[in-house]
């Protein structure tokens, strides 16, 4: 117990140091400001070429969901997750090495090319979080956590990251067999993360974005809004586009849904004028009754 209690003090305490770092020292891989600039960027984009021209430039709950931006990027590790995901790796490779097993990876990529590597590890990352992502809507207690994303009734760049911090973990730990299995191990896996950050922003953001044939592909604002819509179609109650970065999943599996221009569909969900309105009661949301 010892053992664990001191992976999760260090793992804190390096993870503060770190923050620290990131924040007083700005260089090309910096999350925090990259954060930022990716934020302001799509932000000025809905000024310049807003798709909902009736929308307020400061819509509705614009400062929660900056809030929730810094925290599930940021404190949320800080606070509890670094030091939680630390404590949890090394419980179950510890469980894993009573029988004799030192690590999961069944197919070597690290002698693969770095494109290669990235390429490959972000199809296949997109998948399983494609996958969890439905589950997110199918099972009722999960979805009781994501409700939290759902409760976006004017959408904007932002609302990329307003999610309860429950989700965190649950995509967390359902990715790690899986990927630790491939065994990837390279640090430039920065790319790939300012990449689908970039393309979450611009999701949920008030612009039009036409892709012409790549929107079987990439994920877009005009296929996301459908998403966040509150009535969903009869044959498929527990929803549609469910892509994070790749839309093509949804057209291969059948989940793919633009019926129109949804431009000033009504979001949210049943009853969502009713949902917790804070930050804090919103954090407690899916573990009440």
């Amino acid at each position: 117990m010892e053992k664990y209690i001191d992976i999760a003090i260090n793992a804190s305490r390096g993870y503060r140091e770190y923050l620290v770092r990131e924040i007083l020292n700005p260089h090309w891989q910096n999350y925090f400001y990259w954060l930022i600039a990716v934020s302001l960027f799509v932000w000025l984009l809905e000024i310049i070429i807003p798709w909902r021209k009736k929308q307020k430039i400061f819509r509705k709950d614009f400062w929660l969901d900056g809030y929730y931006m810094f925290f599930n990027f940021f404190l949320f590790s800080l606070i509890i997750y670094n030091a939680v995901s630390q404590v949890v790796c090394n419980l179950f490779n510890d469980f894993l090495a009573i029988f004799g097993i030192e690590n999961l990876v069944a197919l070597q990529v690290n002698s693969w090319s770095v494109p290669a590597q990235l390429f490959t590890l972000f199809i296949i990352r997109d998948f399983i979080q494609w996958n969890i992502h439905r589950l997110l809507h199918r099972v009722p207690r999960l979805w009781e956590f994501h409700k939290v994303h759902h409760s976006v009734q004017e959408m904007g760049f932002a609302a990329h990251l307003r999610f309860h911090w429950m989700e965190r973990i649950v995509y967390s730990t359902l990715e790690y067999i899986p990927l630790a299995m491939i065994g990837f191990g390279i640090d430039d896996f920065f790319i790939v993360h300012i990449f689908t950050l970039s393309i979450g922003h611009l999701n949920h953001a008030n612009i039009y974005l036409p892709l012409g044939p790549l929107k079987y592909v990439f994920n877009n604002p005009q296929m996301h809004i459908w998403h966040h819509a509150e009535k969903l179609p009869d044959n498929h109650r527990y929803g549609v586009n469910f892509g994070l970065t790749l839309s093509i999943w949804d057209y291969i599996f059948g989940t793919a849904h633009i019926p129109e221009s949804g431009r000033d569909v009504k979001l949210g969900f049943p009853d969502v004028e009713n949902f917790p309105k804070s930050f804090k009661d919103q954090a407690i949301h899916g573990f009440r009754k």
